[in-house]
């Protein structure tokens, strides 16, 4: 299917046309992403804790210690949600109350199940790793056994999955255009700094030219 099912969970009540259930737009949303919130509650007591993630296709890995309660506790199968959320632009009205901001965004709801295979886990170690920096696992040392045993690793499934956007200017009331203040958009991306290599290295090492290239704008955004 090239769309999710909208669930009671998912239907977007407040601006529904910034909604979007595209499995494209969806995946585009966490592919370009570093950081997800998990949202999850023991005892009563909710969490929300971020932690990097990884994609293989329709599902969403987490990872971490042995030890970490977040994974543990998920672990059990409670219910999680999984927010992404990436910020295009500050949005700048001419009224302090349309003030706003362009971001697109991905909420993920389910129950994560633990990945027990060691090739399994594996593969989205390296996901993870490729994730962040691709072309980087070929050329580190992979995971030992004990490290694998040491490290927990979750998978999410993306199905009751939603997106939610917002581009353009603002939308100031009518009266309000003729305020002669600036108003428009204030454009922002990551942008990857010089590299500094580690000190502790026995002997200097080029920069390798994926990290020289490196750049996390979307393929559409980047420029040839």
């Amino acid at each position: 299917m090239n769309t999710f099912e909208p669930t009671p969970n998912t239907t977007l009540k407040r601006l529904p046309e910034r909604g979007s259930f595209d499995r494209v737009t969806v995946n585009a949303i966490l592919d370009e992403g570093f950081i997800c919130h998990v949202g999850f509650a023991v005892d009563g007591q909710p969490f929300v804790i971020p932690t990097s993630y990884a994609r293989i296709g329709d599902r969403l890995f987490i990872h971490g210690s042995a030890a970490s309660r977040m994974l543990r506790s998920l672990s059990k199968g409670i219910p999680v949600c999984v927010t992404v959320t990436l910020i295009d632009a500050l949005v700048l009205a001419r009224s302090a109350f349309h003030h706003s901001i362009n971001y697109r965004s991905v909420v993920i709801l389910g129950t994560a199940t633990p990945v027990e295979d060691l090739r399994d886990k594996m593969a989205a170690l390296r996901a993870f790793t490729e994730h962040v920096v691709p072309g980087r696992w070929s050329q580190v040392r992979e995971p030992t056994e004990q490290e694998l045993r040491a490290t927990t690793v979750l998978s999410l499934p993306l199905a009751e999955v939603s997106a939610k956007i917002r581009t353009g200017p603002p939308k100031d009331d009518a009266e309000d255009y003729a305020i002669p203040v600036w108003a428009g958009e204030l454009p922002l991306r990551l942008v990857a700094g010089m590299p500094i290599a580690d000190t502790n290295a026995t002997a200097a090492q080029p920069v390798p030219e994926y990290i020289l290239r490196y750049d996390r704008r979307t393929k559409n955004d980047r420029k040839t």
